[in-house]
Order: structure tokens, then C-alpha cells, then sequence
């Protein structure tokens, strides 16, 4: 059994955190690794999730479901899945809380949960939930924090040079050294 119990300090008002928080697209992608799948007519969603366990990388599918609380702003998320191979299933519920903190300016989100897993692979999970927890934590609290503030623009990796910019640039390389060749040559530095 994992047990999840974690506070998270957001510098943005309740509105707008609930407002990410509540909604499961948002949350995808605030979670390195996760991505949501079909939505199904009884409210229930799909969703996939890779997590790296010490020197094994895990991928495990899930049926959710969200139960949300606007006026409480309180929710709670029931999984049930596996691994990509089939060999280890789990269920998880997990319930969360936003309130407003004016001693941070902003929010605090209490997330308490637990995982229960059965299968090949649930003791190297189990044993390595921990430090996996603490990061994926870390990570999904700046993402949160990120888009609170409202700052979604995603910075596009930088784009590779077309086939032709490499071509121009090695065409002008060889011409510049053949250049400096010639330039050494006609001085009488050559090697």
C-alpha cells in the first residue's frame, strides 16, 4: 500500500487553482508522463501514466473517475488499472481539498490518497514509491504553480535547421577552410 499525504502551497487565488485543479485536462498536463485518454458517457475517463522506477520505466493504464464538490472546492479521484504488460494491477482513491491561505497569499491544496497494488511488480514499486512520490510531487506543484499564474504558453523545443541550412552552413564551412588553406599557402605557413 502507498499512502499519499501531501500540502501544496500555490501563490495564486482558490478560484483559479480549483479552476486547473478541477478540471482533468488541466491536471494531465501538470504530470511529466501522463496523458488522458476517452472520456466515457458515464463521467468515467481514461488515462495513461509513465513512471520510472529506479532503472525500469513502468506504463500503467487507468479508468478514472472524478467526483467534484464546487462549493467546498473538494474532489475525489478513484482509479482502477494495470501495467502496460498486465502484470501488476492497483486501485487508487485519492481526495483533495483547496482553501485559501493568507499566511502564503494564496492556496494550499491538501492531496491524501493511497495506492493498492497486486502483482509481479508491486514490491520494486512499493519500495522505490517514496522517493517517486516526493518527485513527481515536486514536479507536478511547479507545473501547478506555473499555471496558476497564468502562464501557459509552452516554449517550443528549439527547432532542428532544415536539410538545406545544414547543407548551406557545411557548403560555407568547407569554402571558409579551403579559403584559409589558400590564404596559409600563398603566405608560406602551410604544415
Amino acid at each position: 500500500m502507498i499512502k499519499i499525504d501531501e500540502e501544496i502551497a500555490v501563490p495564486a487565488p482558490p478560484e483559479r487553482v480549483w479552476e486547473v485543479i478541477s478540471d482533468p485536462t488541466e491536471v494531465v498536463s501538470c504530470i511529466n508522463g501522463a496523458e488522458l485518454g476517452q472520456f466515457h458517457d458515464d463521467d468515467s475517463f481514461d488515462g495513461t501514466l509513465f513512471v520510472k522506477f529506479s532503472a525500469i520505466r513502468v506504463r500503467f493504464g487507468a479508468r478514472m473517475s472524478l467526483d467534484l464538490d464546487e462549493p467546498e472546492r473538494e474532489g475525489r479521484l478513484s482509479a482502477r488499472g494495470r501495467d502496460g504488460q498486465g502484470a501488476t494491477r492497483f486501485t487508487a482513491q485519492a481526495t483533495f481539498r483547496i482553501t485559501e491561505d493568507h499566511a502564503v497569499g494564496g492556496t494550499r491544496m491538501h492531496v491524501a490518497g493511497e495506492v493498492a497494488l497486486a502483482g509481479k511488480l508491486a514490491s520494486l514499486i512499493e519500495a522505490g514509491a517514496g522517493a517517486v512520490v516526493s518527485r513527481m510531487t515536486q514536479d507536478f506543484t511547479d507545473e501547478l504553480i506555473r499555471r496558476c499564474a497564468g502562464d501557459t504558453a509552452i516554449t517550443p523545443p528549439p527547432s532542428r535547421p532544415s536539410v538545406w541550412a545544414r547543407v548551406r552552413a557545411w557548403w560555407h564551412r568547407t569554402i571558409h577552410k579551403r579559403q584559409s588553406e589558400q590564404i596559409g599557402v600563398a603566405s608560406g605557413k602551410t604544415q
